[in-house]
């Protein structure tokens, strides 16, 4: 098999000419910031999850540093998460004051484990930030009957599952809060961008007064008159452009589509190395469908670093998901040890992500696992020596 010119990305856009004249059609408008476009895009999403109420963001780690705001996180108070994830799931923690822990993961989903989380509850826990890694669902049905045993708040870090269902109904509909991310790897894009979603009137008016720096029309600035305003509390100018918002709102409309080619791109991953000694493949939680925003696979008796250099020289953009957090030095001049989740640790060292995205040709997908079975010896219709 000939090597591919170009470089095959694990992640990336798909963004068409009426995504473009669309945020062309914004250029042109009265508003580039703070305008209709914003609505728009947060009533789609609501609507789209079945959500009473969406407040849209600069990025996903913004959203989630208003989540916390809205959830009353500060000093002394605790958070459980997952350190298999994007650093920002934790650092919103830090963001509030509040002190993140963390619980081991499920050896067969990746996501964070219940029992785990009970473990970690002390007097100090608020909340509970559980990560839909690679957009396969957490367990959310357990993890909001502890939470209501203990009177926490659930904020989900859906950033990867936008478009994922749990038990029939699209993840968003179950925690307090659930963040979307639309970066452009993510399954719709923003450019940048982040979203929170909630049924809970009090949250969503003070995401709303978070993102905008504190301030609210209070009666008293109401009374005053129209030019008037308060800042009642320290916030961000965190807000979304039109702009960006114009785009989201485009991309809204091909969701489903994005994300049925990439289940069956996955289903392309699965059938090929189902049955490859060494090659572990992904398994999902019952009565959910993931977002296959990432897939990840496990590899034993073999050199990770050396496949990984391999099938990059062979421009095939695999990459590794994720350093546990608390390995980071942040963390560990925090006190974290290594050791300190033996499960998401051993998942860590044998991990590989293979490229996953809407604009991925077939051509493409038999390439890398060509690639990937070559380094395995397999004999196979795919294999490249």
């Amino acid at each position: 098999m000939e090597k591919f010119s170009h470089f095959i990305s694990y992640g990336r856009q798909s963004v068409d000419e009426e995504d473009i004249q669309t945020v062309i059609n914004t250029l042109r408008s009265p508003f580039l910031t703070q305008g209709p476009r914003i609505v728009e895009l947060e009533q789609a999403v609501a609507n789209y999850v079945g959500a009473k109420y969406a407040v849209a963001f600069c990025n996903g780690t913004a959203a989630l540093h208003a989540a916390c705001y809205a959830a009353g996180i500060g000093e002394g108070d605790e958070v459980i998460t997952s350190p298999i994830t994007f650093a920002a799931s934790a650092n919103c923690v830090r963001y509030v004051g509040g002190t993140v822990v963390f619980a081991d993961i499920d050896s067969v989903t990746y996501n964070i484990d219940p029992v785990q989380i009970s473990a970690k509850i002390t007097e100090k826990t608020k909340a509970i930030i559980p990560v839909d890694f690679t957009g396969q669902p957490a367990n959310i049905d357990e993890i909001m009957a502890i939470a209501k045993e203990h009177n926490l708040v659930v904020i989900e870090d859906g950033a990867h599952s936008f478009g994922a269902e749990y038990k029939g109904r699209k993840v968003g509909a179950q925690a307090d809060m659930t963040m979307f991310s639309f970066h452009p790897v993510k399954p719709i894009t923003t450019a940048e961008g982040g979203i929170i979603v909630t049924d809970n009137e009090e949250y969503f008016k003070k995401l709303l007064k978070f993102r905008s720096h504190g301030i609210e029309q209070t009666p008293y600035a109401l009374e005053q008159g129209d030019w008037y305003y308060e800042m009642t509390d320290l916030g961000y100018n965190y807000r979304m452009t039109d702009l960006q918002a114009a785009l989201g709102v485009s991309q809204m409309s091909k969701l489903d589509a994005f994300i049925q080619r990439r289940r069956e791109i996955s289903e392309m991953y699965t059938e090929a190395l189902k049955d490859v000694e060494g090659i572990h493949i992904p398994q999902q939680l019952e009565d959910t469908e993931s977002g296959w925003h990432l897939y990840m696979i496990q590899i034993e008796n073999a050199n990770r670093k050396q496949i990984f250099e391999e099938m990059r020289a062979a421009n095939i953009g695999v990459h590794v998901h994720y350093i546990p957090v608390y390995w980071h030095p942040y963390y560990q001049q925090l006190g974290y040890k290594k050791g300190l989740c033996p499960v998401a640790e051993d998942w860590y060292e044998k991990a590989l992500t293979l490229p996953i995205h809407p604009s991925l040709t077939d051509k493409e997908i038999e390439y890398i696992i060509g690639n990937l079975l070559a380094r395995y010896n397999t004999n196979s219709e795919y294999n490249v020596r």
